[in-house]
């Protein structure tokens, strides 16, 4: 999974460059759109910090041989401070992963969101390959996007599958011997490796994905500030979601953001 996601950033980063060297940034005040509501902020702040905490407390379990697992233990008081930790960390990342599922459900079904434009769609398929063909400078034009593109689209069901995978096995490893009692016992060790290396995948996604489109692109270099603020610059509007910004100001059918 890592290649491809190597590869786009490796096409992302000399075509950035060289849009910027051609349209530079201008230092005028820009005009802000909000763009994320506060329990989107929020929730994206809770997330990450539980993910933080998990990451630490979890690795030096899975790598306690490992030089900055003894640091990481020690630093925590003990290996049953971190196991104690991790697990009330789990349980509040299940529980924010459960909460966001529920209201984005009903609000779909309550109709106050009238197209849930999080979903991949066939637009997504024929965009990645128009901006491979704009990073190659195979074409002029860029892929135009609405309120999310196909990477953000990629990165959210990732993460909402990945907390469900990692939830699931989470609750058979912390009550083995209830889960042995109604279910078969062959769960116990697959939910033990499937934990295990579903972490792994999450940390190396955030790493190689996550961290490049939202701080290290050139397009949004040293931080991309919007999910911290919920707004976002005109500017930037207008080159990465002009078909969001063109319904903002009435110039396009109106479609309610998803949650």
């Amino acid at each position: 999974m890592s290649a491809p996601m190597k590869a786009h950033a490796g096409a992302d980063v000399p075509a950035s460059m060289a849009k910027a060297a051609i349209e530079p940034r201008t230092a005028a005040k820009a005009d802000w759109i909000t763009r994320f509501s506060k329990r989107q902020v929020i929730e994206h702040a809770v997330i990450m910090l539980l993910f933080i905490a998990l990451v630490f407390t979890g690795f030096p379990q899975k790598y306690p041989d490992v030089g900055f697992s003894a640091w990481v233990v020690k630093a925590l008081g003990g290996i049953g401070n971190a196991r104690l930790i991790h697990r009330v960390a789990g349980l509040l990342f299940a529980a924010a992963a459960v909460l966001h599922l529920a209201i984005a459900i009903a609000q779909v079904l309550t109709r106050r969101v009238k197209l849930f434009s999080i979903v991949p769609d066939r637009k997504d398929f024929s965009d990645a390959l128009t901006t491979l063909r704009y990073y190659l400078g195979l074409t002029r034009e860029p892929a135009r996007f609405d309120r999310f593109d196909y990477r953000q689209k990629f990165e959210y069901w990732g993460m909402v599958m990945g907390a469900l995978i990692m939830s699931a096995s989470g609750v058979v490893l912390l009550w083995p011997a209830w889960v042995a009692s109604v279910l078969p016992g062959v769960l116990i060790p697959a939910a033990k490796t499937l934990h295990s290396y579903e972490g792994l995948m999450a940390l190396l996604v955030v790493i190689v994905w996550h961290l490049y489109n939202a701080h290290l692109s050139p397009d949004v270099f040293p931080f991309d500030s919007s999910i911290f603020t919920g707004k976002i610059s005109r500017e930037r509007m207008e080159k990465e979601h002009p078909l969001e910004l063109a319904r903002l100001e009435g110039k396009a059918p109106e479609q309610r953001p998803s949650p």
